[in-house]
């Protein structure tokens, strides 16, 4: 992801959590620091622990997080996901690309939904 983004000249801070519960205690966190939500969450439906929807849940009830970005990666194409995923809020859904070249140009996409965002 890091490569991806600085690729395609992504600007800001990538933070990295690996497992859903700690996602879910960095967004209730943020409702209580004087931190600013992210600009773009990219979540993945199979993280460890907490599911990736349950992260999504926890970031539509945010007071400040409410309204962020947020994409869903996952190799899921099953439609019941998609679909769950769209009824909890995300912005958007993208399935896992399978060549590194694929993956690369996830840069642009995330680069032009910030973009849109910060007009």
């Amino acid at each position: 992801m890091r490569e991806s983004l600085e690729e395609h000249g992504v600007p800001g801070e990538l933070v990295v959590i690996g497992d859903g519960g700690s996602a879910v205690r960095f967004i209730e966190n943020l409702d209580t620091d004087s931190v600013t939500c992210p600009d773009l969450v990219i979540i993945d439906l199979n993280l460890p622990r907490v599911p990736g929807l349950s992260v999504l849940e926890t970031m539509r009830r945010s007071v400040k997080c409410r309204d962020v970005t947020v994409v869903i990666l996952s190799s899921s194409e099953i439609e019941k996901d998609k679909n769950e995923a769209a009824r909890l809020g995300a912005t958007r859904y993208i399935r896992k690309p399978l060549r590194l070249d694929d993956f690369l140009k996830l840069g642009a996409i995330f680069k032009t939904m910030l973009d849109s965002t910060r007009r």
